[in-house]
């Protein structure tokens, strides 16, 4: 890396982990009501995070501007970064260039899940008690469901492997015993998170969910 990069680099490892590893937790547990409580339970928790006090400043310097930070100077490191395939013989070296490239899809795909999702709802196209149904139609089509997949995953892996990296760049697990103990930790955490995202996503698009969702907008709309 070129220049003076030493504090962007520990502000961009920093808020990898915190808040924006916090906020993937948070949204991989509030995902999992669907699979949990179907529509109603999905709907009580985002019903629950909407009406936080000053939700919409909560947003903006907690997760919408690191988002922005990260995503954008995580693009710059990984352009400047020299993976080299075909030279990785050993596991963290190929955590490192999955890094890389797990931050590019995580970036196109929270993206796009911004646009469909926040986008619009702020267009009106939405509204926030029609996001259950919503998600159903998104994954409707299995393209769209196999992106989706690839998505999370990819976030999951480069959430839980960016721990793995922030605890040695900011000198907290220094020796071989210690990186291996917290390389074991992550791959945990990759796993837990994947699995939540996933079986909520199977859970939105199933045709019980769509019945139920189709039930809860004529109810809200009846009233």
């Amino acid at each position: 890396m070129k220049g003076n990069s030493y504090l962007p680099r520990k502000l961009h490892s920093l808020l990898g982990v915190i808040p924006l590893g916090l906020f993937l937790a948070e949204h991989a547990l509030t995902n999992f009501t669907a699979y949990e409580g179907g529509v109603e339970g999905f709907k009580s928790a985002i019903d629950l995070l909407n009406s936080l006090p000053l939700v919409w400043v909560i947003e903006l310097f907690v997760i919408w501007l690191p988002i922005l930070f990260h995503g954008v100077y995580g693009l710059y490191i990984a352009y400047q970064s020299d993976l080299n395939m075909g030279r990785f013989q050993y596991r963290r070296n190929w955590a490192f260039a999955l890094q890389r490239i797990t931050g590019v899809i995580t970036f196109i795909f929270v993206a796009w899940h911004v646009y469909e999702t926040r986008v619009q709802i702020a267009l009106g196209n939405v509204a926030h008690e029609d996001l259950g149904a919503h998600m159903n139609q998104i994954f409707s089509s299995p393209l769209t469901t196999a992106f989706y997949a690839v998505g999370v995953i990819a976030a999951s892996f480069h959430f839980a492997n960016g721990i793995w990296a922030f605890l040695v760049s900011w000198g907290i697990t220094v020796g071989p015993r210690s990186q291996k103990v917290s390389a074991n930790i992550c791959t945990v955490i990759f796993v837990i998170i994947t699995v939540l995202f996933l079986l909520s996503l199977f859970a939105m698009r199933s045709d019980e969910f769509a019945t139920a969702a189709v039930a809860t907008l004529s109810s809200v709309a009846a009233s």
